[in-house]
């Protein structure tokens, strides 16, 4: 008996890279081409989160 995924409830989301629709296999992107551009963006530092400096909270 083949195992059945469960129905997706959520509408798909484009592929964040490309814009095109993204594929089952490397969700949420469209190919592992995007896939890998995604990751060297976060590799090389492209994508930050913003951090407050600790100073600030010991100025008081």
């Amino acid at each position: 008996m083949p195992v059945r995924k469960p129905a997706r409830t959520r509408p798909d989301k484009p592929c964040p890279i490309c814009g095109k629709p993204a594929a089952e296999d490397s969700r949420p992107f469209c190919s592992e081409r995007c896939r890998d551009v995604d990751l060297n963006r976060w590799l090389s530092g492209s994508y930050a989160i913003p951090a407050s400096r600790a100073d600030d909270d010991d100025a008081e």
